[in-house]
């Protein structure tokens, strides 16, 4: 079973999850941010993992040690949960439409981490989430994965629509590349024989 439980506590947050990436979409979030869970949940019912995450921050502060720690902490859940990555297929994309907007997410987990974040909204919040902060959450994640990931947004109007998609569109790229290929289950996916 790929399973990970991550406990992430620090002077300015404590962030914890359980994952099971061959799951069926079960979660229960629990973020002091409403529009963080909401798209949390998002993410793992587009990806079909099981997900249980506590997140809380010094909110006083600002939001980014929060969402950027969430995004740590899922980074690391998933790495941990891979194992020795035999057999998956590494890489996955997928094109999300939401009425009036496209989102377009790439994940490579090739053991590099990188980002590419080109996403713009209008307005600095949607619903509580401070959308300055959602390259950092993508970081924090591509970061501890060890994955290559790409997060565009080509158009849309609504900036809860914008953001939703991107959340949906991680969770279908993140299934792709998290499953199993069973041609090569035994072999891990890189000519270098290591990820």
């Amino acid at each position: 079973m790929r399973k990970a439980i991550i406990n992430r506590s620090t002077n300015e947050t404590g962030v914890s999850a359980k994952l099971k990436i061959d799951g069926t979409g079960i979660y229960e979030i629990e973020a002091q941010l409403g529009f963080l869970t909401h798209m949390l949940c998002t993410f793992t019912k587009a990806g079909a993992f099981d997900l249980k995450m506590k997140i809380e921050g010094d909110l006083k502060v600002d939001q980014h040690h929060t969402i950027e720690d969430a995004g740590i902490v899922l980074g690391q859940a998933f790495k941990k949960a891979l194992g020795d990555k035999k057999g998956i297929n590494r890489a996955g994309y997928f094109v999300y439409p939401m009425d009036e907007a496209l989102a377009v997410v790439a994940v490579d987990i090739s053991g590099r981490p990188y980002l590419q974040f080109d996403a713009r909204f209008k307005r600095r919040f949607c619903g509580d989430l401070d959308t300055d902060l959602l390259e950092d959450f993508f970081y924090g994640f591509a970061s501890n994965l060890g994955a290559n990931v790409v997060v565009r947004m080509p158009y849309g109007r609504s900036d809860h629509h914008k953001v939703e998609a991107i959340f949906k569109a991680f969770g279908k790229a993140m299934k792709t590349a998290c499953s199993v290929d069973k041609r090569m289950v035994d072999e891990i996916p890189s000519t270098k024989g290591v990820i």
